[in-house]
């Protein structure tokens, strides 16, 4: 980078049980469905992980899928289901967002902007949540580099918005036992390079359970902020992501190990 665009000290403060949760201070335990199916299902989640120890709610109301006849999200009832189990269970909330269009409506619940992986370089949605004044999570590419995902980091904080959460979540290789390859030596770099808190998602650098685990371990040894996990009241029946996501008793023994 020619210019460093972020400041030297980033802290992201949210509002927890009266607390303050401030990035590179104390962890970040991000856990929840990958998909919003129900109200009963979102707060039964909600409630368990809490009681384990996770401070942000994850649930995906608008769902980008590789195939449109894969379940799209329950898009604004989503939202909605979200901001009664907020309301329920005073969890700080992250949701992606895919359209600007639908931006107004999704600042309104999300505590935390999500920019999924496929929209890492919609410069048009990094330029609009640019001018918001909630903390960003931006997602690594599919296939970028380090420096495209800093360059996309750079479009957000260009407009003024420095509350920039970045998230390792796997990138495509050869390999292809898991969903996708875990890029852990990019936790310390972006660090590195941009000062900014990073996360790791082990349910969708895997893509597989068993090894959401250990990878959570890995991603705290090497520096990580925070993880971000798919949580499931009954992953075999998920209508997205079952195969990655944690039961309830696997998520708990997570929180025991790390």
């Amino acid at each position: 980078m020619k210019e460093n665009l972020f400041n030297d000290n980033i802290k992201i403060n949210l509002n927890i049980d009266k607390k303050q949760i401030v990035v590179k201070e104390d962890k970040i335990i991000i856990a929840g469905p990958c998909a919003i199916e129900s109200y009963e299902q979102l707060l039964e989640t909600a409630k368990f992980v809490k009681s384990k120890g996770a401070n942000v709610l994850r649930g995906g109301a608008f769902k980008p899928r590789t195939s449109p006849k894969s379940f799209q999200g329950l898009k604004e009832e989503g939202l909605e289901i979200l901001k009664a189990v907020k309301k329920e269970t005073n969890m700080p909330i992250i949701t992606e967002l895919m359209d600007a269009r639908d931006l107004e409506k999704l600042y309104e619940v999300s505590d935390i902007i999500q920019i999924g992986s496929r929209n890492m370089q919609n410069f048009t949605l990094l330029t609009e949540v640019g001018k918001q004044d909630k903390p960003v999570m931006l997602k690594r590419g599919i296939s970028a580099t380090i420096g495209e995902w800093i360059g996309a980091a750079e479009y957000i904080a260009i407009e003024g918005n420095h509350k920039i959460i970045m998230c390792e979540r796997g990138i495509r290789t050869y390999n292809d036992y898991t969903r996708n390859t875990l890029d852990l030596a990019a936790v310390p770099i972006i660090k590195k390079e941009t000062n900014l808190p990073v996360i790791v998602d082990p349910s969708h650098a895997t893509g597989v359970r068993y090894l959401v685990k250990p990878m959570s371990i890995a991603s705290f040894a090497c520096g990580s902020d925070g993880i971000m996990v798919e949580v499931h009241p009954d992953p075999e029946n998920a209508l997205s992501d079952g195969i990655q996501s944690l039961h309830f008793d696997e998520f708990e023994d997570l929180m025991n190990s790390i």
